[in-house]
């Protein structure tokens, strides 16, 4: 299993059309084969950063998810929602591989 996790700078003045991007990108996460695990929105201290985690089984299945950006017209609009509003600032994604509980039993 693979997790994006993606840090966003974000106008907190905007934050109303910020859950309206992050809702339908949690939707197309879940329809190309993707576990997405939430945003986490500023609640105390800055105010101008959020979080989205999701994961695909492997590197290759998330590959396949990317390869529908800027081409399939639900990626597009979605995408939309962010360059109209300008909710999003600025954002960054990383990879990473999740230790869960049990993971490392008996060893």
């Amino acid at each position: 299993m693979i997790t994006c996790v993606v840090r966003y700078t974000i106008d907190p003045k905007k934050i109303t059309a910020f859950e309206r991007f992050g809702a339908r990108w949690m939707e197309l996460v879940q329809a190309h084969g993707g576990t997405h695990h939430g945003y986490f929105l500023p609640a105390e201290g800055a105010s101008d950063e959020a979080l989205a985690l999701f994961s695909f089984p492997s590197l290759a299945a998330y590959e396949e998810y990317r390869q529908l950006f800027g081409r399939d017209t639900a990626f597009i609009e979605a995408d939309r929602i962010r360059d109209e509003s300008g909710c999003v600032l600025r954002y960054e994604r990383t990879f990473m591989r999740p230790l869960l509980p049990g993971d490392l039993a008996g060893g």
